[in-house]
């Protein structure tokens, strides 16, 4: 049994798989980072229910002090850290510097090739958006990084001075302000997903994988085949540990 950690900019999201079947949860929950003085607990609970329990491998944008945290949260359980690297469980890293490519994306590149093993734009919308292009033969080609849905409309608030911070209703064609504000964040996403996808769309089975908690409040504006996928980078850390354990 392999506990996966996903230590991400707002959450941790963890998950128990068995090294046979890593893509497959036995159990799995979240926590935001406010809360992770429950996280000791939990992961004791949990490995109450899973005592085959012997390894911990994450994936860690969070920083050090979070990484501590887990860290002491799984004493006693073997932790290791995913890092990028040229290549691993089919997919080749392109970036100039593969090391520098963040972890959580790396992650979500392998879980992406092994849910799809097609050319796909693989998108996570978080508090940011990425959008990253994977190519048929499991070549990692590049990707956007840009602000998320609530950073768009954070920043426009902060950076105006007339602009509020406000909800507002998508509309095609906005007609007050607040509508206007969270329409445009809407379609800016939208519309880079659709610009990259644009670049693969002619191979054969093209699809866009979409996770993240930003993700339903514009996947129904994009017009490309989309599938929804939740925590891609769970599914990478599995893949990449199920691969370590039939080493």
């Amino acid at each position: 049994m392999i506990l996966l950690i996903d230590a991400g900019n707002t959450r941790i999201k963890w998950r128990v798989v068995e090294a046979a079947a890593p893509l497959v949860a036995r159990a799995e929950g979240a926590f935001a980072h406010d809360a992770l003085d429950a996280l000791p607990n939990a992961l004791a609970d949990v490995r109450a229910r899973h005592p085959g329990l012997q390894r911990a491998f994450g994936c860690n944008v969070a920083g050090a002090t979070v990484a501590a945290r887990i860290a002491g949260a799984c004493a006693g359980l073997s932790l290791e850290w995913l890092s990028s690297t040229a290549s691993c469980a089919d997919v080749r890293n392109l970036y100039e510097n593969p090391s520098q490519l963040g972890a959580d994306r790396w992650a979500a590149l392998i879980g992406a090739r092994a849910l799809h093993p097609h050319a796909c734009v693989v998108v996570m919308a978080g508090t940011a958006t990425t959008v990253d292009l994977l190519s048929g033969r499991g070549e990692f080609l590049g990707g956007l990084i840009l602000p998320g849905v609530a950073l768009m409309q954070q920043a426009l608030a902060r950076g105006t001075a007339q602009l509020p911070l406000a909800d507002g209703r998508f509309a095609l064609q906005p007609r007050c302000t607040v509508d206007a504000i969270h329409s445009g964040c809407l379609q800016a996403q939208a519309g880079a997903i659709e610009r990259m996808f644009g670049q693969i769309a002619s191979a054969p089975d093209a699809l866009c994988l979409l996770g993240g908690g930003a993700a339903d409040s514009f996947a129904g504006l994009l017009e490309i085949p989309v599938r929804r996928v939740d925590n891609l980078v769970l599914s990478g850390l599995g893949a990449v540990a199920g691969l370590a354990a039939a080493a």
